[in-house]
């Protein structure tokens, strides 16, 4: 739908205008959550805690779990006294399949339900393919794949009776394309993409989106510890903005894909690399 006089451009479009605008409350716009409630993987920094804010601002209670409980109660503290929405938090290492299963039950049990999961959790440990050691492949697709799956396989089967659900893979463009040392990494962010277009078809039918959304150089601790600083200009280099994007670049396609506004989309994946992947030399 279009408004005369605006160029044509979308409803969906001039009311995130307005948002930014403050023209509208976000509660009461496509993007409000009101009434929702949100489990966020890694939510006490970076992309994680950039989502979770924005959640927040847009009306959803949070269940936040992160593996440092200072960060992680900084955070919640903060989001409360801005957003004025009730977050609870637990500490969990997601690379344990038992932490993974403890989330799960007291996120449902402390806010009564889960109708949006955001499987952010992840990490990298660069190896080349002949100098890789079990103990780390195998931390890196229990903490970035297998989680993911295992919470995903926990709340979907409440959003199938409730008919609504979204379901948020963090990949990367990683996923997508790779550089030298990241077997691992760029395995599971792949295998993210795979099994969000899978399940979105399982649970399309019940109300239920799936997507992914592929960040690309995303200034965060883990490429900024990983990364020397001539790999940090050349990532900048390679896009098309000249720059690196920040976590709350990445928050807004999360609501989007949260939101009824983005209920039409599943089973894909957002590319948000600031034009990284649309270089070829």
């Amino acid at each position: 739908m279009a408004i005369q006089g605006d160029g044509g451009v979308g409803l969906e479009i001039i009311l995130a205008r307005r948002i930014v605008e403050k023209a509208i409350p976000m509660k009461d716009s496509p993007f409000g959550l009101a009434g929702r409630t949100a489990l966020i993987t890694g939510g006490s920094k970076g992309i994680g805690r950039a989502i979770a804010e924005l959640f927040a601002r847009a009306g959803a209670e949070l269940f936040l779990c992160a593996r440092s409980e200072g960060p992680l109660l900084d955070a919640a503290e903060a989001i409360r006294g801005d957003a004025k929405v009730r977050v609870e938090t637990a500490t969990a290492d997601m690379a344990r399949r038992e932490d993974v299963g403890r989330v799960a039950r007291e996120a449902v049990e402390r806010l009564g339900k889960i109708d949006i999961l955001v499987n952010n959790a992840g990490w990298n440990i660069p190896q080349a393919i002949d100098e890789i050691r079990d103990e780390d492949w195998d931390h890196v697709v229990e903490l970035n794949l297998t989680s993911a799956m295992a919470l995903s396989r926990a709340v979907a089967p409440g959003m199938k009776q409730r008919g609504w659900g979204r379901v948020i893979h963090i990949s990367s463009i990683m996923g997508l394309a790779s550089t030298p040392k990241r077997n691992g990494y760029s395995a599971t962010k792949a295998a993210l993409i795979g099994m969000c277009q899978a399940s979105a078809l399982d649970l399309g039918p019940f109300g239920i989106t799936v997507n992914c959304i592929a960040p690309g150089p995303i200034a965060t601790e883990m490429p900024m510890s990983i990364l020397s600083r001539s790999e940090q200009d050349a990532l900048a280099a390679r896009t098309a903005v000249g720059r690196w994007g920040t976590p709350q670049e990445v928050a807004g396609p999360a609501l989007l894909l949260a939101s009824d506004a983005g209920r039409y989309v599943s089973g894909t994946c957002i590319v948000v690399d600031g034009g990284a992947l649309a270089r070829v030399f």
